[in-house]
């Protein structure tokens, strides 16, 4: 609880004994209204101070100006005990929105506490502790168990556990060695880890996530702004369907002014439009501190509406359906084994760092005698020339791809494989055979697409720049409605585009990528969806929603989290206005009286407010 909090604890206590000790001694003691005037301070002097405050500044109808009025009404006709009830109940409720308020802000800014107080710098061969913002590109710092990873880097010393709960959602501890990439804002549980320093602090990951979280508020949901515009129009409407309620039936059919007034002013409490102004944002709130538990993060409540009525979702394929990761898949001689095929092609390619020719050596397995190796040739565009010495013969091997085997005049027996890339290999003019390297599909993939059919996404498309034989493979293999390959950048802007223009009124197209080349399209969908653990700075700049774990299967859990969210908005939005209704009939009607209206505004406020907290408690498996 809160100083303030505190405060108003003893304040409504205060009131609650005076008001307690009003409804004693009155009809016994003349003087009993100083009791009732005491609680009525003590509770909501603040109020009309606020009220006339407010009006000075231009803002006439809101709740403080609705409650001063009101509870005057009430006092000027002698209906002090209501007004000071009214009051005092008004603020307890208050209270209990300022709680569930705080407790939901606590509970995400919990799961967000990632930001690092400092980094244990190295330098001159101590360690030092300074601002994250000092270190610099290319720096070491120390990490101690118990301490989170300051800057994003690279373990150059040290084997540990990291807690990558506050990022990813993922309970279980990754573990990490030398050579390993580390994200900011992880926790390393043991070992003592040496890492040398990639990214500045103001580029780093948790530098990124407080950005998002921080600006997410800013970007409304269409809910969120038909409240806004609503209480600006419903206020001035109400104020003057009271101050009709009070004097135009005494005017015309006569009767007491006081039970007119009476009316008007219980009209007054119950309209106040804070169950809907409150609870509503809330909603959104802890639908996004729900999606962050998750490792999902998105820069808006609008996207997070957005989320709820996705139809198409439009992947990229490599790094995001795949793992962006080559690997030999087949291994297809024409003469001898596939053993001996590969260990050639390891050789030629010993040298080489491309990703086909690193997957051909870790598919080999074995170490590589160096000496055996002659001179070799890269012939850019083609692939190699290597000469490798089997015994007392020297081999002069051509290791590449289709185009080089016809320029050096070699018939090529087998095709190779449709569903990747395939690497041919000869020796001088004698075809020996092909390698086939694939991307292979993401473990979660075909369980993420099976889940986004059953919660009614209508199309799934993938967009590659791969070939169109590979893209059509892995497309036919995942069970995907359209597949587009051979795209540059611009083709795939080009696709969604015409996708937008099919889609159905009222429904929204995402897309998720990954690498550089997506941002243009990420930021053309309705919804750009970034993989943010590999993903490239300029796709998570890009995006509007940010999947921190790398499993698309995530997407399941944000479109859950999002129609949770606007099932919640709903809900308050037709049980407010509903119930407010309801009362303003009944108090017009003089059958309400103004501890219902009370009810009317606090009760349904604090209902309100506990039923958008739900939002914040999603478990995936709901």
């Amino acid at each position: 609880m809160t100083k303030k909090q505190k405060r108003m604890t003893i304040r409504l206590a205060a009131s609650a004994l005076f008001f307690a000790a009003g409804m004693i001694v009155e009809g016994k003691a003349a003087w009993y209204w100083i009791f009732f005037l005491i609680s009525y301070l003590a509770a909501g002097y603040d109020i009309p101070l606020r009220a006339v405050r407010n009006i000075i500044n231009g803002q006439f109808f809101d709740e403080n100006f609705l409650m001063t009025v009101a509870t005057f009404g009430a006092i000027g006709i002698g209906a002090l005990e209501e007004a000071v009830g009214v009051m005092l109940f008004y603020q307890v409720g208050e209270l209990f929105n300022d709680y569930a308020v705080d407790k939901s802000r606590k509970s995400i800014t919990d799961l967000m506490d990632i930001n690092p107080e400092y980094a244990n710098l190295i330098k001159d061969g101590k360690e030092e502790k300074v601002d994250p913002y000092e270190v610099s590109i290319g720096d070491r710092i120390v990490i101690k168990p118990g301490e989170k990873v300051p800057l994003d880097g690279i373990v150059v010393k040290g084997t540990g556990g990291l807690d990558t709960k506050a990022l990813t959602g993922e309970s279980m501890p990754v573990e990490v060695k030398e050579n390993d990439a580390i994200l900011s804002g992880s926790i390393n549980l043991n070992g003592v880890l040496e890492v040398e320093v990639t990214k500045l602090f103001d580029d780093s990951t948790v530098a990124k996530i407080m950005e998002l979280v921080e600006n997410a508020s800013f970007r409304k949901a269409k809910a969120e702004n038909f409240i806004t515009r609503f209480a600006k129009i419903y206020t001035p409407v109400v104020v003057s369907l009271a101050l009709i309620l009070a004097v135009i039936p005494p005017l015309l059919f006569g009767g007491e002014w006081g039970t007119w007034i009476y009316r008007a002013c219980s009209f007054l409490v119950v309209s106040c439009p804070c169950a809907l102004v409150i609870s509503v944002p809330l909603s959104f709130f802890g639908g996004l501190g729900a999606a962050s538990r998750h490792g999902i993060l998105m820069k808006g409540s609008n996207y997070l509406e957005a989320m709820a009525s996705l139809d198409t979702v439009v992947f990229d394929k490599t790094g995001t359906l795949t793992t962006g990761k080559f690997q030999v898949t087949d291994v297809d001689p024409v003469e001898g084994t596939k053993e001996e095929l590969l260990r050639l092609a390891a050789y030629g390619e010993f040298h080489s760092n491309h990703p086909i020719a690193l997957s051909v050596k870790e598919a080999y397995g074995k170490s590589v005698d160096e000496t055996l190796i002659g001179c070799v040739e890269e012939i850019a565009g083609y692939g190699i020339k290597a000469e490798i010495k089997d015994g007392e013969r020297q081999q002069g091997l051509y290791i590449g791809n289709a185009r080089l085997m016809k320029q050096k005049g070699i018939e090529i027996t087998d095709q190779g494989s449709v569903t990747g890339t395939s690497l041919y290999v000869a020796d001088g003019s004698r075809y020996l055979g092909s390698i086939t390297i694939s991307d292979t599909i993401r473990e979660d993939v075909p369980m993420a697409l099976k889940g986004l059919k059953a919660a009614g996404v209508r199309k799934l498309v993938m967009l590659t720049g791969d070939k169109p034989e590979v893209g059509q493979a892995v497309g036919e293999k995942l069970g995907l409605d359209e597949v587009h390959g051979g795209l540059l950048p611009g083709d795939k802007v080009g696709k969604v585009e015409e996708l937008l223009s099919r889609k159905q009124e009222g429904h929204n197209l995402a897309f998720v990528g990954d690498g550089i080349n997506d941002a243009p399209v990420l930021a053309r969908a309705d919804v750009g969806i970034a993989m943010g653990g590999i993903g490239s700075d300029a796709a998570v700049e890009a995006a509007d929603v940010v999947i921190m774990t790398d499993e698309p299967s995530k997407l399941i859990d944000a479109i859950a989290i999002s129609r949770k969210t606007a099932r919640i908005v709903k809900q308050n939005i037709i049980f407010a206005i509903g119930v407010k209704v309801l009362i303003l009939i009944l108090s017009a009607a003089g059958i309400a009286t103004m501890w219902a209206a009370v009810f009317g505004d606090v009760g349904v406020s604090v209902l309100a407010i506990l039923n958008a907290i739900r939002a914040l408690a999603y478990q995936s498996n709901e």
